[in-house]
């Protein structure tokens, strides 16, 4: 077998045409998910026993089980119990499964991240008259944010490996695209091998973004 280095070149165009989709899902789906893993780290943190037993739960089922089945239920289970899911689209059965599924390892992140700030700085806080939520903003939050943007960053380059479900569903993305065209040709060595480069690209330049940031926003706390 010889490899063809023409007829990757010319599906490149083809397959990087639906990176814009990936990445799409994977900031959409990362967004919804820090909203809600950040609401359930504060939840963990009120300490109120239902809700932490709920929340529990919650974590518990979206970790321990696979997103594919997750998807599945959302997609072909939910329309079976409530006809009004029967509208949802596959596109955004995807962003809401990825969305749930994150947000169960996100909320984990940010209980670390919140409980990581030394509690002498609130109580010096506290001494000199600040309020709770000026706490939050002015010394909990930016050390936080800190924390936790290591494990956010290597959750949300999951995010963008884990959008190759989407073609489970039937939404037309950069694998969904990578195996049509091999399918076609019956190259799939080319084929699966330039769509494993593209992912692997996106991962390396979103790497070096994270890198800077947080080495931007760990100054103040490096002097």
């Amino acid at each position: 077998m010889q490899f063809d280095m023409a007829y990757v070149w010319t599906i490149l165009p083809d397959l990087l045409r639906y990176v814009p989709i990936t990445m799409l899902m994977a900031v959409l789906a990362m967004v919804i998910a820090v909203a809600l893993g950040l609401l359930l780290a504060v939840v963990i943190k009120s300490k109120t026993p239902i809700l932490v037993q709920l929340s529990g739960m919650y974590i518990s089922f979206f970790r321990g089980t696979p997103v594919l089945v997750q998807l599945f239920i959302i997609y072909f289970g939910l329309p079976q119990i409530y006809e009004g899911f029967n509208s949802i689209s596959a596109f955004n059965a995807v962003i809401l499964g990825l969305s749930l599924n994150t947000s169960a390892y996100l909320a984990e992140i940010f209980r670390a991240a919140l409980d990581s700030v030394d509690r002498g700085q609130l109580e010096a806080g506290y001494s000199v008259g600040m309020s709770y939520p000026a706490l939050l903003r002015r010394i909990v939050l930016p050390q936080a944010v800190v924390n936790a943007l290591p494990g956010t960053g290597n959750i949300f380059i999951g995010m963008i490996k884990n959008t190759s479900l989407a073609f489970t569903l039937g939404v037309t993305e950069l694998l969904a695209e990578g195996k049509m065209l091999s399918s076609s040709s019956m190259k799939f060595f080319e084929v699966y091998f330039v769509v494993g480069l593209i992912y692997w690209a996106l991962t390396i330049v979103y790497s070096r973004l994270q890198a800077w940031l947080e080495h931007r926003l760990s100054k103040p706390y490096n002097r």
